[in-house]
């Protein structure tokens, strides 16, 4: 099982690009998994959301999912799950 964070999007996805820039600024590591170019990555994003193509869709180690996170609730996740210290 992969032990990192996998985020499920795509090129045209402005949520995702958000998302993406969150998690480099916060230094964290992640995989980033085009569901346009990988069949079965899209496959898993419809079976995840009820039968939605929802983006981004975000998987963390611990088998929770985010679908198109506020900054702030993807933040919290992260230092929640310890990807990143709490500032203040």
């Amino acid at each position: 099982m992969d032990q990192g964070i996998v985020i499920y999007s795509t090129t045209w996805c402005g949520d995702c690009r958000r998302a993406k820039r969150v998690m480099d600024q916060l230094d964290v590591d992640y995989r980033e998994v085009n569901i346009d170019v990988d069949e079965t990555a899209a496959a898993r994003v419809v079976q995840l959301n009820g039968g939605s193509r929802s983006v981004p869709t975000i998987v963390f180690p611990d088998g929770d999912i985010l679908v198109e996170p506020s900054n702030a609730a993807l933040t919290q996740k992260l230092v929640e799950a310890g990807f990143v210290t709490a500032h203040g």
